[in-house]
Parts: structure tokens; sequence; C-alpha cells
């Protein structure tokens, strides 16, 4: 049995290619695509399948293009649990500017849910998850899922016993904030969206993560401050690492890739400041590759030597 479920509620093929420039209205000759299995959790799951974790990717998969996202993660040897859905799974593009080095990100809807078939992922997840220590639920809910979706996943994970993780926005995070999750990674945008304030300084960034944690809301929130790094906060630690200076490629996965090298690390042995060091590492590993490669373990290692925590 897994140790390690995630669950995806709108997974997506990400695509992902480079033109000269964008221009309006001309047909613009793209380099040969890339294409990755996409979505929140599904990254998660890839990253802690090379870390070497027990992990099984949960995910509604429809159509030609749910078949070839599981065709991918089986040639990566992540294993998967697919739940069929009417609806075709989306495609996202990624296009690379090569003549100002911008990202272009194109993401689309996804296919609408019914109440049934959203039904059937949540009882796939509960008998997935029966005898798991972490359920992470990441990413945007799909059309006809209700905002309190990722709620519903925490209350699956608080009934089997292990420790939820949410990685969402807008009202699907606040829902899942109010059930009560054991770590939450929203970025700086996010929480000052939950907490109503600029959040311009590291005190009052701080201050809000704290005001989750006494809530009740959340035990660990794993801040992502982009250019700024990234600041993890319990009731009684403050950790900041600073962001590690990489050659950029493509930004696509960073934040998963940091979520899930920081549960790995959490679960291997608890210790904060190393499961920062760890996540930091693989988020810059990430940003190092083109598409959505993600990180690899042995980029890891050796930026791990590069990162730098202070206490805030």
């Amino acid at each position: 049995m897994p140790r390690f479920v995630t669950i995806t509620p709108n997974p997506a093929l990400d695509v992902s290619t480079s033109v000269d420039k964008l221009v309006d209205a001309h047909k613009l000759r793209c380099d040969a695509p890339q294409v990755h299995p996409g979505g929140g959790g599904i990254n998660v799951a890839r990253v802690l399948h090379r870390l070497g974790a027990q992990v099984q990717a949960l995910y509604p998969a429809g159509g030609a293009t749910g078949e070839r996202l599981h065709g991918l993660l089986n040639a990566e040897g992540v294993p998967d649990q697919r739940w069929t859905i009417a609806g075709e799974t989306r495609e996202s593009w990624n296009v690379h500017e090569r003549e100002s080095g911008r990202e272009y990100r194109f993401v689309l809807p996804g296919p609408t849910l019914g109440g049934a078939e959203w039904a059937d992922g949540l009882a796939c997840l509960r008998r997935l998850s029966a005898s798991a220590a972490w359920v992470v639920a990441s990413g945007s809910l799909p059309l006809g899922v209700p905002a309190d979706g990722h709620a519903q996943i925490a209350r699956v994970a608080k009934d089997v016993g292990a420790r939820m993780v949410v990685d969402s926005s807008g009202a699907a995070l606040a829902s899942a904030l109010a059930q009560g999750v054991w770590l939450v990674k929203p970025s700086l945008r996010e929480l000052a969206q939950l907490s109503q304030e600029d959040l311009t300084t590291p005190d009052q960034q701080r201050q809000a993560a704290r005001r989750l944690i006494e809530c009740g809301q959340a035990q660990i929130v794993a801040l992502s401050l982009g250019s700024q790094g990234a600041m993890l906060v319990t009731a009684d630690q403050c950790l900041h690492a600073a962001a590690l200076s990489v050659p950029l490629r493509s930004s696509v996965g960073a934040g998963d890739s940091f979520l899930a090298a920081l549960v790995w690390a959490l679960d291997q042995q608890g210790d904060l400041r190393q499961a920062l060091t760890t996540a930091m590492a693989a988020g810059a590993a990430t940003v190092m590759s083109s598409g959505t490669a993600l990180c690899q373990p042995q980029d890891m290692a050796r930026l791990r030597e590069q990162v730098h925590i202070e206490t805030c």
C-alpha cells in the first residue's frame, strides 16, 4: 500500500515549446513540443517516485488525452489510479519566447465533472488512502466540483488518519483550511488574499502564517515567496530560505517539486531545516529543466549545498 497518495482533481497534459517571438496574427513556427504528465498532485507524485517513496497518483481521466496522460505516467514508472469521467482531460501549453526569455502559460479550464463522477473519486481516494500516512491534494478544482472539494478530501484524510497537505487557491484553499489541514503551501499572493492584507514585510508574512496555525487551520505553513525564496512556519519555529541563483528554463512544476521534496523529507526525519533545504533544492533543480520535466535527485543533491537558511 502507498505511503503517499496524491490527488489531482484537474490534471493536464502539459505541452511545451519555444518560438523566436510571439507576434499576433502571424503563423508562429514552434519547436518540436515536449509532452509531460501534468497537474499539481501528479507532479508531486512524479517527484516522490524519483525520491524512492511509495506513492500512488489518483486523478480523473477521460478521452484520448486522459489515455495519453496515463501512458506517460506508466512510462515514468509512477503508480497511478484513474477514475473514468465522460469529459476529455485538458491540455495546457507553455511557450518560451527566445527573444525575451519570457514564459507564457495557457491553461484551459478542463472537463466538467458530474456529482456522481466526483463521488467516485472520493470513494477511490478513501480506498487508496486507508493505510496511507499522507494525502496530498494539489491544483485547481474542475468545473462541476463544489468549492469545498479540497475540504471534502481533507475530511477523507482525517477519517483515515493521514496527514493532509493542500496546495490550491481561492475558495478551494479557504474551504480546506476551514476544515483543517496538516500542511498548506500558499504563495504570497494567496496568503495575502486569505489574510486580506498586503503582507509586504517578512514580519507581516510570518504573522499571517502563524494566524493560520493559531486558528487550527494548519500545523505547518510553507510560504512560497518567488524570487525571495520561501518561509517555513510552525507554532514555534520560522525559517527563511533565500532563492537559489540558477539558470531558468521553465518554472512549470517548481512549486510541486518543492512540495514533494518537503513532505518526503519531513516523512524521513521530521527536521524542518533539513526539509526546507531539500525542498529549495528540488524547486531550483526544476526551473533548470525544460517543459515539465521536473527535478532529478542528483541535481537536488548538488544544489542542497547552496541553500542558505536563517531563522526569521
